[in-house]
């Protein structure tokens, strides 16, 4: 099963509300891929939302394209912005990129999103959604990983052990 944008929202609807939001902020964000070395290639992208999924396009023939189709693994974090406080916090997702190779269906994202230029086109295949916060003087970190309760761990200064919620 895929566990995709819409397993997420149906699961923790108001949690991913918080985390699509962060990601509206900012129309970049940054994709990390792995080489064909296995390195980290660390890449700006674009993300969109779109019936149910979350999309990641990016240029014919890119490295991070070509670093997908060879190993599917991703990590996505949001444009962490020019406020150092980061008041609406810091998200990560992981997963599988699932690339859509279909004309049909290259065509219809293209004509709803107005892409006039060819592309390569992943829907994400999620392992795990993480929002990083500061409320008040405790750390929060709040994880949804397919088929798990939503687990938030709220960390106050160093004389405090960290502890869930």
């Amino acid at each position: 099963m895929t566990n995709n944008w819409a397993v997420f929202e149906k699961a923790e609807p108001e949690f991913t509300h918080a985390v699509q939001a962060r990601f509206a902020q900012y129309p970049h964000h940054v994709l990390a891929t792995l080489r064909k070395d296995g390195s980290p290639r660390v890449t700006g992208l674009n993300v969109g939302f779109r019936g149910g999924e979350l999309w990641l396009g990016m240029m014919p023939g890119s490295m991070k394209a070509r670093d997908l189709q060879r190993d599917p693994r991703f990590a996505l974090h949001t444009n962490p912005g020019s406020d150092e406080n980061m008041p609406d916090g810091d998200v990560r997702v992981c997963g599988r990129a699932v690339e859509i190779l279909d004309p049909p269906e290259l065509h219809r994202f293209a004509e709803e999103t107005g892409e006039a230029h060819a592309f390569h086109l992943f829907h994400a295949d999620l392992t795990e959604v993480v929002r990083t916060s500061v409320e008040g003087d405790e750390l929060v970190v709040t994880t949804w990983r397919p088929g798990q309760p939503l687990r938030t761990l709220r960390r106050g200064n160093d004389d405090e052990p960290a502890h869930e919620a």
